[in-house]
């Protein structure tokens, strides 16, 4: 926690612009559950908006649909296992499925939406219905209204993963408990 650090609003989007797995989580009436989720994106700069996918058989979309809120936390290299696990089991399936992954959750002052241990950088969006997208093609979309990052991956609206160790790189998923760490950074001169 000493770590974690507000991200300045007008540069919430660069945490989405790696394209990093995400780990969705959301709480309704006491009741929590997370997700993986590959498929995210910023939709709009600012105010930032998100969009995130979220199958109809998740437990997850009904608590995000119920309380308004849900989260999108970009876990690394150093939670793999736990993200994986939180992406394969269903909480459908598994009551006691948070507490079975070995993922680690904890709260922000004034938010009641659980947030994983381990990650480079978590945000919390306010849920924006769109019916005919959530039915047709199970996209969310949510108004970004906090964001923190572990300032030793991402600090002053910038990622640092020359300086970062690998345990915090983030993940990449392809598929089959496939991932991709973050590589090397390019820098093309003149800009």
């Amino acid at each position: 926690m000493e770590h974690i650090q507000s991200v300045a609003a007008d540069k919430v989007y660069r945490i989405f612009n790696i394209g990093a797995t995400s780990v969705v989580s959301a709480e309704h009436e006491g009741v929590a559950d997370a997700m993986a989720a590959a498929w995210n994106t910023c939709a709009e700069v600012l105010p930032c908006k998100a969009v995130v996918l979220i199958d109809k058989t998740h437990f997850t979309r009904p608590l995000v649909e119920k309380s308004g809120y849900f989260a999108l936390q970009f876990p690394t290299v150093g939670v793999a296992r736990e993200t994986m696990y939180l992406g394969s089991v269903s909480k459908n399936d598994n009551a006691k499925k948070l507490e079975e992954s070995g993922a680690e959750f904890f709260k922000m002052p004034g938010w009641e939406i659980p947030l994983m241990k381990g990650c480079a950088a978590w945000v919390i969006c306010k849920h924006i219905p769109r019916p005919e997208n959530e039915k047709d093609f199970d996209l969310f979309v949510g108004e970004v209204v906090a964001a923190w990052a572990d300032e030793r991956v991402f600090k002053d609206g910038h990622w640092l993963f020359e300086t970062a160790p690998d345990d915090m790189k983030t993940l990449h998923y392809v598929a089959g408990g496939h991932f991709y760490k973050i590589g090397e950074a390019l820098d093309v001169p003149g800009y």
